[in-house]
């Protein structure tokens, strides 16, 4: 594994419940901002869905990933199984974005 996937694989594993980041958050904070399609590409063969919370990472606007690896319906289901309300395949950002790092 590369050492930006390992990087993202374990900032995938601060977020708190209940709580969601984007692509270019997670970019950034693995210190490759401006790396979010890779980042993007790094969730899409995350080799450990269970223990990686990728679910967790939607796009700049609070939308789910239609190619999200296990399907759009199971991040549906995963995102309010974990306490975020999905209208529309899409988070209010605004009330479930943390704003944390990985430090």
């Amino acid at each position: 594994m590369s050492q930006i996937a390992d990087d993202v694989y374990q900032y995938l594993t601060t977020i708190p419940k209940g709580k969601v980041v984007t692509y270019g958050q997670v970019a950034a904070a693995v210190k490759s901002p401006g790396c979010a399609r890779a980042v993007g590409n790094i969730l899409h063969a995350n080799p450990l869905p269970d223990v990686y919370p990728c679910f967790k990472v939607v796009n700049a606007k609070g939308q789910l990933a239609r190619h999200f690896g296990l399907g759009i319906e199971e991040q549906k289901r995963r995102l309010e199984a974990d306490g975020v309300k999905v209208e529309n395949y899409t988070v209010d950002l605004s009330v479930y974005q943390w704003r944390g790092t990985k430090e």
